[in-house]
Order: structure tokens, then sequence, then C-alpha cells
């Protein structure tokens, strides 16, 4: 057999088996400094599609953006779900598989089967209110939004009108997990506790999994809660919209919402602050004129939040690239890889909006993420609140010496120091912005909020910044 790639010469498939290539390891050292590198020299070795070790499993990591558009967009032939992984079902997949928790939890981003259909539509039904911009639930959300920046960028000021800080722990991080507390329905700052749990969830430190089970835990009892007095809230019209979910299932639900928003949202954030910052004096000229979408779209162009996708599963042979995937085999594709291939990456001209708009950072297909437009607003109204407040923002480290954090899934930094001036007094919201009384709605009692154990930890970070 032959297939088509690069300059439209053919070459001949490879028809090993994958399990008989012995793939090097993807999760490497170099991995975790340089994936660029790592992706090229797989390229340079296999074409679009090359064998990997993911942690002792073998898998293929889809590099090429054609061949990516062509497994996301193709759900019946690559299709979602653990129970059509070959490999999986023969017991050769390892018990204390590292990364078998995480695709275990059967949610939105992880489910196929027939399940997987009245789960989608319900979850479309229950964020229409959030992302319509002509519904009072959006309108609530933005006001959240710049409501929960303000205060962090506030908070930020009492360490001094100018300074250092870190915007990633200070403000890119628990932004993103306010605005989730929001979603979810928390009476109060009753969420900050959860909120902590997730953000020790997903930095996997000793604590993780103690913290996993109470998240759970309280997610469970937040689900009976909505269940019995429902409101204006994504649990709620979740459960109006699929009756059927179990409170266990309406649990990981929210526990995939929370984590996704939390991480993918905050790294969005950072990144595109650094977009900003390092960027050409027109960049951040061009926030003015709201041109903030457009430079997060330049920052997942080069640095997607989410590098790898959760696998899908041939459901056929199927030519891929130089080589035929077998029925089952499990298949990761890899949005940084693909927005880096030379076929794709060398005809999007940089700097218009054309070339921003074909990025994969939320996927492709049918499957694309149900969330994008609420994420990328919370990320945009956060990023464009900074630059409001902030007279004056610069890196504290050259961008190439910024601490990188990897996963298998997602790639942010660690922490993200700047220099600063704030603003001599907060900047109105734009004419379109939350009127001052909503902005209130949305914002806990202040005395509660100083109790929570997420407001001591951000004024701690003050504290100890002195």
């Amino acid at each position: 057999m032959e297939s088509q790639w690069g300059d439209g010469g053919s070459v001949d498939l490879d028809d090993t088996r994958l399990e008989e290539l012995s793939p090097q390891p993807l999760l490497t050292r170099d991995y975790e400094t340089r994936p660029a590198l790592v992706y090229e020299r797989l390229r340079q070795q296999h074409g679009p599609v090359a064998p990997v070790d993911l942690l002792g499993v073998p898998a293929w990591l889809v590099l090429g953006y054609r061949e990516a558009l062509q497994v996301l967009q193709d759900n019946d032939g690559f299709p979602k779900g653990l129970e059509n992984w070959r490999a999986r079902s023969e017991g050769r997949v390892p018990a204390d598989w590292p990364l078998g928790p995480s695709l275990e939890v059967n949610h939105i981003l992880i489910q196929g089967g027939p399940g997987y259909r009245p789960l989608r539509t319900a979850w479309d039904v229950a964020l229409k209110p959030f992302q319509d911009p002509r519904h009072p639930q959006a309108k609530r959300l933005k006001a959240a939004v710049t409501a929960y920046a303000d205060e962090l960028i506030t908070l930020v000021g009492q360490g001094g009108k100018t300074g250092v800080a870190d915007l990633s722990a200070q403000f890119s991080r628990p932004l993103p997990l306010m605005v989730a507390s929001h979603l979810l329905g928390f009476p109060g700052s009753q969420g900050d506790d959860a909120l902590m749990d997730m953000w020790r969830v997903l930095d996997a430190g000793p604590d993780a999994e103690a913290a996993l089970e109470r998240l759970l835990a309280t997610l469970a009892e937040l689900a009976a809660t909505k269940l019995a007095k429902p409101g204006d809230d994504f649990p709620s019209y979740l459960l109006a919209a699929h009756p059927d979910l179990s409170l266990d299932h309406l649990a990981r639900e929210l526990f995939m919402l929370l984590g996704m928003t939390s991480d993918h949202v905050g790294i969005l954030i950072s990144n595109t602050v650094v977009e900003v910052i390092s960027g050409e004096g027109s960049v951040r000229a061009s926030l003015s004129a709201g041109m903030v979408r457009e430079a997060m779209n330049r920052s997942v162009m080069r640095k997607p939040p989410l590098v790898n996708f959760v696998p899908r599963f041939a459901v056929e042979d199927t030519p891929l690239g130089n080589y035929t995937i077998r029925a089952g085999d499990p298949v990761w594709v890899s949005s940084a890889a693909a927005h880096a291939d030379p076929l794709f990456a060398d005809h999007v001209a940089s700097g218009t909006t054309i070339s921003t708009r074909a990025h994969l950072s939320w996927g492709a297909g049918p499957r694309q993420c149900p969330a994008r437009e609420l994420a990328s607003t919370v990320a945009a109204a956060g990023v464009g609140r900074l630059f409001e407040r902030f007279d004056y923002l610069d890196l504290a480290l050259p961008a190439d010496q910024l601490p990188w954090r990897s996963s298998p899934f997602m790639r942010g930094l660690r922490s993200l120091p700047v220099r600063y001036e704030l603003s001599a007094a907060p900047a109105r919201p734009s004419a379109d912005g939350p009127a001052p009384e909503a902005a209130e709605e949305v914002l806990p009692d202040p005395s509660a909020r100083q109790r929570s154990s997420l407001w001591r930890y951000l004024t701690g970070l003050i504290r100890g910044g002195r």
C-alpha cells in the first residue's frame, strides 16, 4: 500500500504493528524542557505520525496538521472511549499505569459509545446561557470575571503600587477557579476550599490524592444540593437537560469542568500576557482596539495549553501518515506538534487575523470543546482587565528563561514573574462592561472572603514577597 503526504510524493506504508516497533519514550527530560525539539525529531524520523512510549504503554502520536484534522474530524473512524482500546481489553495496560486514573474517569472528554451523544447535548444546553452574550447569565458571568479580576489585582497592589509579582500564582490560576466557582453555584466563598483542592490535584504533589477525595466528596455534596434545590448555575442546567444523570456522574462532570477550566484558561491567560509583553509595541496597542482575542489566538497558535488530546482509537485498520494504524490502537493527537508542522506553519502568515483561525487549541470536528466560547470569554476578560489596571507590566525574567511545567496533556508556566506599576485608581470598566451593581452581586461577603483558604493563601503570597 501507499500513502500520500508531504509534497504529494508517495511513500510505502509500514505495516509493522505498534507493539512490535519498540518506540522511544516521549515523556523525557527533553520533552519537559524542549518539547518542540522532541516533536521535530519524531517528525524527521517517522513523518506525520510516530510511535511513542507513554510511560510504558505504546501509542501513536499524530504530529502532522492534516493528519490531526483527519483524526479529529472522523469521530466514527477514530472514536473516544477506553472500551475501544485493544491493548486494555487484552490486559496489556498495567493496572498501575500513571496515566490510568486521569483516563478512567468517565466524563465528557473521555466518554465514547451511545452515552456520549445525550451527554454532549446536555452540555451544550447547559452551557448556552453562559456562552450566549444575549443571555442574562452570560452578562453576569462577564461581571463576575471583571469583579474577580479586580479583586485579585487590588490584592497584588497591597504589595505596593510598584513591585514584582507572580501573575501565574496571583492572577492567572486563581481567576478561572473563582469563575468556575461562580459557574458551579457555590454559595459565597464556600467553594474556595474546593478550589484549593483542585489546585493541589493539578499540581500532583504529595497531598494530591487526599485533595482529590475531598474534592469529589465536595462536588457530590454540591450535586445533591442542586438536585434538591436547583439554581441558575451549570450543574442545575445540566441536570435539567439530562435528568437521568446520576449524582456520581454529575460530580465527575463538575470535576472535569473545574479542572479543565482552571488549568486550560489559567495557562491561556499567562501565555497571552507573555505574548503581549514580549511582542512588538503594536501588540499591546492593539488591545485598546479590542484585539485581545487576536493576541490570544496568536498565543495558542505558538503555545497551545492543551498540547496533546486524550486518546482516540482506530475502529479498523487505517493508513495514517507512513504507518497502518491497527484497529484498537490508541491515537494521541498533538496540537502543539501540528501547529509546528512545516506543511502548515510555513503557509501561515504571522500577525494576521486569517492565520490564527486554524489553530487546534479547542480541537476540531464534532467533539470540539463544548466550553470553548466560555473559556475564551473568561481569558479575554481577564487579560483585558490586567492591561487596563496596570500602567506598566514587563517580564522579570527573559522570555526564554521562564519556567515551564509539562504533562502528557498540558503545558504551562510554573510561574510568571513580572515587574509592575499599578494605575493610580482602578480604571472604570468599558462601556459594555458590567454595571457596578452587577459586579457587586457576584462578590462574596468581604469578611467571608478573608476567612477563605484561597484568600489566606493569596494574601500570604503578598506578605511573603515584601
